[in-house]
This record gives structure tokens, C-alpha cells and sequence, in this order.
């Protein structure tokens, strides 16, 4: 391993991860103001442990706290524009940073005496109010990008012109003080239930995430995931696929994952000789796919624990089987390719040993391992974050070879604090979404219409949400993606007849899908760039390869026992989980069926023709009946027998 890391290697920071994820671009700061800055940062993620951990901090204190601070940062660390200087500190964005400052610090001053004057706000607290939204939608320009303040003024605009509106879109309008006060004031709109969870679960499992980085679990994946895939065939990819999956289930971003993870897998892919497009767009696609592995999901899985509300360990087990098809999908797609092409695996030689690794770094899984067993066994979500980042802190130091300097497991404090701005960003801008939505009724004026349109086809009803999805997601972070689609796109499910956690994360699955679907693909594109190849193709590359988080969402949605859902309600248990087995099996068929008719190789070479068959026969084995399990089963096995009965007339050099 240590020959690829010398020679192959590609270092992140060489990658501009900032042009292809607006979050990412931070100013770049040194000297005193770049120490004042680390040490307020240190300051409030010290705040949101102690909220944490006492329980005493007021929602409204704690919720206006964190959306101070983290509205105020994006002022001072992300610049207005595209292309200005990010060394400099402008004296407008000083002033930004402290008007916001002053509108949280005169909410959290009165919060009880606005309590009771709920309903008659005075001018100040209107004056406040109309203040704190312009700067958030300012601020979320910044950070998160255009499209979800357009959306959230949108909106805005709606709730005073309704009573203009045609058809199911009319209502009676509001008056811009109601409309302002509602948004900010109460607990309907910025600091509503996304910002409420921000402050804590996320918070708390973004800082646990940047304990794991700062102990080195990163690159421990990186070498376990190599010295369990590393010599197969196409082995750099289904290094790409393991790691991204292991490193996907403490990390948030998938264009982040893609360039942490990707600076070592596509190098290794392309040295074997693997496409540009196709080496990034694997790690694209795993790396995407990460934000959908248990336990931690990405932030966006919090939030649907809360709206739905079902318990997040709950939610883990649920989630465990769409995702472990995920990336089964991918597996055997990176898998035909590699067969195809003939590419092999790396010499064992030069990969780490599993069971030395095991040995010497496998106590770095033990707080990933503890905070499984704490959420399974009915901790809180926050009890057990706060354990696992006590763990984390431990750990390192059980063994000489795996300890670090603790200032920098302790620097883990203000990378969390800097990370949570553009998630508290996105939550609040998000809150201005739904507060119009829960104010005007939207939602459900929305999904009326649309379900008069489509009728009593649950199917278009999938599709409605799916495109819904997929559109409002481009270019849109994963957490502010779902809570634009659920808002939206959700209700138009629920009253086709889908179950409330089905739909939540059918919209959840395809606003992550938008990362790998062009145009705008930003995890592909982040893939492209370390790859050096076309980001056009690589989307179009990574879009294939994770055709199984195409099909998923529709499995689950049409047959909700598959994720052990009955008559909508979470049922885990043995039965439950031995009637998901058979949709389970006939579904990985299915994605071998898909795979190599995408692929063209199925223990040979698949001519056009016996291509369309095993895709037909993989998307029959998707639609839940029994019927079509077993026409599927037929074809694929058609196919299957077909090119093993040509490879025995083959030349070994040939059937390879």
C-alpha cells in the first residue's frame, strides 16, 4: 500500500473542492483573526455540548443561539461573491456579522416577554424580524447557493399574493407583519424543527465525525477496505465502493467523501486501467451512496426521524437494507465492468494484511461500533453521540501506533462548529419553506392538485415525486434537498397511499441521487476532477452505476414490508424480517439482471439482444408480484445459461 500512497496518491487540497461545492468555499485566514476565529468557534461547540449534556438551555436560547452564530460565521468565513479575494475580511461583512448578532441577541433578551405577547408583536420585535429573515436568505446565498432562497422567497411571496392565485394554489393571503413575525418569532418557521435538530443531534453527530477524522479512522478504512477487496478484480473500485462505504457512514457530504476517499481509489483504478470517467464516477457513486448507510446517514436522516416520528434507531435498521442494496448494486456493476475489460486486482503483496490491520488499528471502530450498540440498545440519539465522542477521545490512545497529539483531537471542535454553518444555513432557510407551507396550507393544496392529475395511479405519483426531487436537488445540499422535496413532493405520496416513513425516504433516496445526476452532478464532478476526464460523462457513468438507487425507492414505496413497514408502522422483528428476505433476494437478482444489461457482460459478453433481456428481466424482479418474480427469474437465468453454454466453446483467453 505504501507504494500507491508514494506514487499515486492525490493530494485533496490540490483538488479546488470549493468550485464544485459552495459550501466548501471558506475564506482563508491567518494571524490573530484566524486565531480569534478558532477560539469563538472552539467557544460554541463547547456551548453545544454543554446544551447537551445539562438539558437546561431554554429551545428558544439554544435555537436563536445557534442560528446567531452560525449566520453570523457564514458572514465572516464565506465571501459574497464568486470571485472575491478570500484572504480579506471586507468591513461590510463585519457589519453583517454583528447585525446579526444584535437581531439573535434581542430574541434570546425576550424571549419569555415575546411569549406573551404572541399574536401582538410591538414594531421592534416586527422591525427584528424582518431584519433576521434578509439576513438569513443572504446568508444561505452564501453558503448553500441560490436555488433554495429563490425557492423560500418564492414562497414568501405566495403567502401575501394567495388570494390572486388560481385553481387549488388559492387562499386568502397574509399580511407581511403576520407573515415576518410567524416566520422568525415562533417555532413554525427559521426556528422551527430543522434548526431545533441542527442545534442538536447534528451538531452532535458532525462533531462525532470530526473526532473520528482527527484519530485517522479515515485512512483505516481506506487500508481495511484494501486488504478485503484490494486483490480481486477491478480491485481499486471495490476498494472505492467499501471505503466509501464505511467512511460514508460518519461523513455528511458526498462531495467531500468523493475527494477524501477518491485522492487515493481513482489513481489506483486508472494505474489498472480503468477509464477517467468510469474510475471517478465509481467513487462518485459509492461516495454518494455513504450518506445513505447507517448509522449516521448524512443530517438529513435526523430530520426525518423528528418529522416522522419514528426513533432514530428504528430508523437505522429500516434503512440498513435499501442501502446495503445500494451498494450490492454498485458492486456488481464495478464488478461485470472489470470482468469485461479483463482488469485484475492489485498484487497482494502490496496491500496491507487484514488481520495485522485488524490487530494494530481495530480498536479505531470501537466508538463506531459503541454508538450502534448505544442507539440499538435505546439510548437517546444525543446520549449516545455524547458517549461516542467521549469514546473517540479514548481510544486512540489504547494503543502506541494509533496516538495522535491531543490538540489535535481536541482542533475537532471548531472543524464541527465550522461545518454545522451551512446545515444551519440550509435548516433555517428551510424553516421560511415550511412555515408558509404549514401557514397557507400549501402542502396539501399541493398534493390535492397533483393527485387529481395523476389520478389513482400511485405509480405517476412515484414518478411526480421522483422528477420533484431530482430537480429541486440539483446543486442543493442533501439536507436542504429534503426538506424542499418532503415539504413538497411527500405529501403528494401520503395521499397516494404511501406510508408517512416510505415516502420520506423515497424523497430522501432521490434528493441524494441529484449529487450523481447531471447536469449539475457535483459529486461527479468532484470525481471528474481528481480523474482528470469529462464531468459530463462522469455523471452519465456514475448515473449507471447507481441505477439501484434509481429502482430502491420504488421497491420500498410499492412494497413497504421490504423495509419491514406494515400497514404503516415499523415492525422489527424476526417475521418482519423473514418476510423482507424473498423481496431482498429477488431484488439483488434483479440488480444482476440490470447490471449486466447495462454493463453488456454476464459471464460473457452480452450481444444487444440478450442485453434488453436481462434488463427486462432485472425490472420485473424490481415490481413486487409474484408473477413477475418468477418471468424475472426465467429471463435472467435465460441469460445466464446462455453465455456460460458459448464461453465452454470459448478459448480460456477468450471467455475471459
Amino acid at each position: 500500500m505504501a507504494l500507491f500512497k508514494k506514487k499515486k496518491k492525490v493530494d485533496p487540497e490540490e483538488i479546488d473542492l470549493s468550485a464544485l461545492d459552495r459550501e466548501s468555499k471558506y475564506k482563508i485566514f491567518s494571524g490573530k483573526v484566524e486565531t480569534v476565529i478558532e477560539i469563538v468557534l472552539t467557544l460554541w461547540a463547547l456551548f453545544q455540548l454543554y446544551a447537551s449534556i445539562s438539558n437546561k438551555v431554554p429551545l428558544q436560547i439554544l435555537r436563536y443561539t445557534h442560528l446567531g452564530l452560525a449566520i453570523s460565521f457564514a458572514f465572516l468565513l464565506y465571501p459574497a461573491t464568486k470571485n472575491a479575494d478570500r484572504r480579506k475580511l471586507p468591513w461590510y461583512d463585519i457589519v453583517l456579522c454583528v447585525a446579526f448578532l444584535c437581531v439573535s441577541g434581542y430574541f434570546i433578551i425576550n424571549y419569555k416577554p415575546l411569549q406573551f405577547r404572541a399574536g401582538a408583536y410591538n414594531m421592534m420585535d416586527t422591525i427584528m424580524a424582518g431584519l433576521g429573515i434578509a439576513l438569513v436568505l443572504l446568508a444561505c446565498w452564501r453558503v448553500v447557493g441560490p436555488p433554495i432562497v429563490i425557492i423560500a422567497s418564492c414562497f414568501f411571496i405566495y403567502g401575501m399574493v394567495g388570494k390572486y392565485m388560481p385553481g387549488f394554489l388559492h387562499h386568502r393571503g397574509f399580511a407581511f407583519k403576520r407573515i415576518i413575525t410567524h416566520l422568525f418569532i415562533t417555532t413554525e418557521g427559521v426556528i422551527g424543527n430543522p434548526l431545533g435538530v441542527c442545534s442538536t443531534f447534528i451538531f452532535l453527530f458532525i462533531l462525532f465525525g470530526a473526532f473520528l477524522e482527527k484519530t485517522g479512522i479515515g485512512q483505516f478504512f481506506i487500508d481495511l477496505a484494501n486488504s478485503l477487496a484490494g486483490w480481486a478484480a477491478g480491485g481499486p473500485a471495490k476498494v472505492a465502493v467499501l471505503s466509501s462505504a464505511l467512511q460514508g457512514t460518519v461523513s455528511g457530504s458526498s462531495v467531500s467523501n468523493t475527494v477524501s476517499t477518491g485522492s487515493f481509489t481513482i489513481p489506483m483504478m486508472k494505474s489498472l486501467g480503468y477509464e477517467p470517467e468510469f474510475a471517478g464516477a465509481v467513487e462518485a457513486a459509492a461516495s454518494t451512496g455513504g450518506q445513505i448507510m447507517p448509522p449516521v446517514m448524512g443530517s438529513a436522516a435526523f430530520l426525518i426521524s423528528e418529522t416522522v416520528g419514528v426513533p432514530y434507531r428504528q430508523l437505522m435498521v429500516v434503512a440498513v437494507i435499501p442501502a446495503l442494496l445500494y451498494f450490492v448494486g454498485i458492486w456488481i456493476s464495478v464488478h461485470l465492468e472489470a470482468k469485461r475489460l479483463g482488469l485484475k486486482g492489485l498484487p497482494k503483496d502490496k496491500l496491507p494484511k487484514t488481520w495485522p490491520l485488524m490487530r494494530d488499528k481495530g480498536h479505531l471502530l470501537l466508538p463506531l461500533l459503541a454508538i450502534i450498540y448505544l442507539m440499538l440498545a435505546g439510548f437517546t440519539v444525543s446520549r449516545a453521540a455524547l458517549i461516542g465522542c467521549a469514546i473517540c477521545i479514548v481510544v486512540p490512545y489504547l494503543r502506541k501506533g494509533t496516538r495522535v497529539p491531543f490538540l489535535q483531537i481536541f482542533k475537532a471542535l471548531p472543524q464541527a462548529a465550522r461545518s454545522v454553518i451551512s446545515v444551519a444555513t440550509a435548516c433555517s432557510t428551510a424553516g421560511i419553506i415550511i412555515g408558509m407551507v404549514t401557514l397557507t396550507g400549501l402542502g396539501q393544496r399541493i398534493g390535492s392538485g397533483i393527485f387529481d392529475l395523476v389520478g389513482n395511479s400511485v405509480f405517476l405519483a412515484l414518478v411526480c415525486a421522483m422528477f420533484t426531487s431530482l430537480i429541486l436537488g440539483m446543486g442543493v445540499s442533501t439536507t436542504s434537498n429534503y426538506l424542499i422535496t418532503s415539504t413538497i413532493a411527500a405529501p403528494i405520496l401520503i395521499k397516494a397511499g404511501i406510508p408517512l416513513l416510505a415516502a420520506h425516504m423515497f424523497c430522501f433516496y432521490f434528493g441524494i441521487v441529484a449529487d450523481i445526476t447531471p447536469p449539475v452532478a457535483l459529486a461527479a464532478y468532484a470525481g471528474s476532477a481528481i480523474a482528470k476526464g469529462n464531468a459530463f460523462k462522469t455523471g452519465v457513468n456514475a448515473t449507471k452505476l447507481a441505477i439501484a438507487a434509481f429502482l430502491i425507492p420504488y421497491m420500498f414505496a410499492m412494497n413497504p414490508a421490504m423495509i419491514m413497514i406494515n400497514g404503516g408502522e415499523v415492525m422489527l422483528s424476526g417475521g418482519a424480517l423473514l418476510k423482507a428476505l424473498p423481496m431482498i433476494l429477488t431484488a439483488i437478482i434483479g440488480l444482476v439482471g440490470i447490471g449486466g444489461g447495462f454493463i453488456g457482460y454476464l459471464f460473457g459478453k452480452l450481444s444487444i439482444p440478450l442485453r434488453l433481456v436481462s434488463f427486462a428481466g432485472g425490472l420485473l424482479l424490481v415490481v413486487p408480484g409474484t408473477l413477475t418474480d418468477i418471468i424475472g427469474v426465467a429471463l435472467v437465468a435465460l441469460v445466464v445459461v446462455f453465455t456460460k453454454l458459448r464461453s465452454r466453446k470459448n478459448t480460456p483467453a477468450e471467455a475471459a
